[in-house]
């Protein structure tokens, strides 16, 4: 087969109009639950400046050093492709004055992002993500709402066996201690560490933690556990949100070395996984968490938040290996046939006046032939065919012609919507 001289680039797809009904369905549903908890939706540009995800970020992290598209303009400005959605919106949320109103600040999106990663199962280069923010709220029952309105989302979609895994990160004055502690402890097994942990021993001991490396991960599983050096302020916010997520009957693992690759996390961080081998493979479908810090980062203001974000691709993967399929959309239950110049003319405006009347009708308007439109009505296995002659369209009338019974009638054209009205 002759090799095709321009194909997406890599780590990049098409959404084809198969895999476009799982997205409008996902859409579908992350929206009715959004519209419910009053989340208001909000869409970011595709590019940013680069130093906002930089510094937003987190400059040790693998996104910022290994995954972003950047680039510079010809103006001499520094862009890049948004490699995640919550930088950007809490931009937004100071560039138009959000922090004037009544807080907290509830948004969503539904949008694409950008990583130049290795292209494997559930990884794209280009990715869909929905995601959460309570922007001004530092109460932990944020924490714990966020976690169920993700559960909930997933239900909703139709996965049973959740795994919800869950962390404490501490703040500013319990972490550092802390990575003073697993600085120590990585320093004494630094000769096992993969070459990019122990550049990130030198950066960041925490990015160790996230590790995938087999070697690293059995090193980590011995390491210090932050829950063990939470202060109290944190210990009891943690507390908090294990308790709300008891009430709500949600179960949880405790993941004492999970840590998410976004260096602004503070508190509480979460991940949601389907259950089983498959699951596993494709990651996690959902993750997200406390980020107090990134407001004072990004506009030198201290403000607490919270969020999460959900992967589109990963989902449709995990649906289609279940089998389970978005509804069909509805077929239409009439098609509307024409034979000749002044039909089809007739035809391209009485479309027009089904629209207006919402009755979905099919049409072949490209055809000639009377016989292929025919079957093109059989295979949609309509219940009615109007079809439209030279002559009906003279005398302005139509004819009627019942796809079960094969009865038909002509009628006058202007009352055609309203005859097909009742009988439907």
């Amino acid at each position: 087969m002759k090799k095709l001289k321009f194909q997406t680039p890599t780590g990049m797809h098409d959404i084809l109009p198969e895999d476009e009904r799982y997205f409008q369905e996902i859409y579908k549903v992350v929206k009715e639950i959004a519209d419910f908890y009053r989340f208001q939706k909000i869409e970011t540009p595709i590019l940013e400046d680069t130093e906002l995800f930089s510094r937003g970020i987190g400059m040790t992290t693998d996104i910022v050093q290994k995954e972003m598209f950047t680039f510079k303009t010809r103006g001499g400005d520094f862009l890049t492709l948004r490699p995640e959605g919550t930088a950007p919106i809490i931009r937004a949320y100071f560039q138009h004055g959000f922090k004037n109103l009544p807080q907290p600040v509830k948004l969503w999106y539904f949008s694409p992002f950008f990583r130049y990663e290795r292209p494997q199962l559930g990884r794209f280069r280009q990715f869909w993500q929905f995601g959460f923010e309570v922007i001004g709220e530092e109460s932990s029952v944020i924490d714990a709402q966020l976690i169920l309105i993700f559960s909930n989302i997933l239900k909703e979609l139709g996965f049973q066996n959740l795994v919800l895994k869950i962390n404490s990160l501490g703040d500013s004055n319990c972490r550092p201690y802390y990575r003073k502690v697993l600085t120590s402890y990585f320093k004494s097994k630094v000769n096992v560490l993969c070459q990019d942990c122990r550049r990130r021993l030198k950066e960041n001991p925490l990015r160790i933690l996230d590790c995938k490396e087999e070697r690293c991960q059995q090193i980590v599983s011995q390491a210090p556990q932050i829950l063990d050096y939470l202060c109290e302020a944190c210990k009891a916010h943690f507390k908090e949100v294990l308790e709300f997520l008891e009430d709500l009957g949600i179960s949880y693992y405790l993941d004492p070395f999970l840590v998410r690759g976004l260096d602004y996390y503070t508190r509480t961080v979460f991940e949601i996984f389907e259950e089983g081998e498959k699951g596993k493979a494709v990651g996690a479908l959902a993750g997200g968490g406390r980020y107090d810090n990134l407001a004072k980062i990004i506009g030198d203001e201290e403000i607490p938040a919270a969020g999460g974000a959900g992967g589109i691709e990963r989902i449709i993967i995990l649906l289609k290996e279940k089998k389970m399929k978005p509804p069909v959309e509805k077929k239409p239950k009439v098609f509307l046939a024409q034979i000749g110049g002044e039909a089809r003319k007739k035809a391209l405006k009485l479309l027009e006046v089904f629209r207006e009347a919402k009755i979905p009708v099919a049409e072949s308007l490209g055809r000639n032939s009377l016989k292929s439109q025919m079957r093109v009505a059989d295979a949609l296995g309509v219940k009615y065919t109007l079809v439209l002659g030279q002559k009906e369209a003279i005398e302005g009338k139509i004819l009627v012609k019942d796809m079960i019974s094969g009865k038909q009638k002509i009628i006058p054209l202007k009352r055609v919507v309203s005859f097909i009205k009742k009988k439907i």
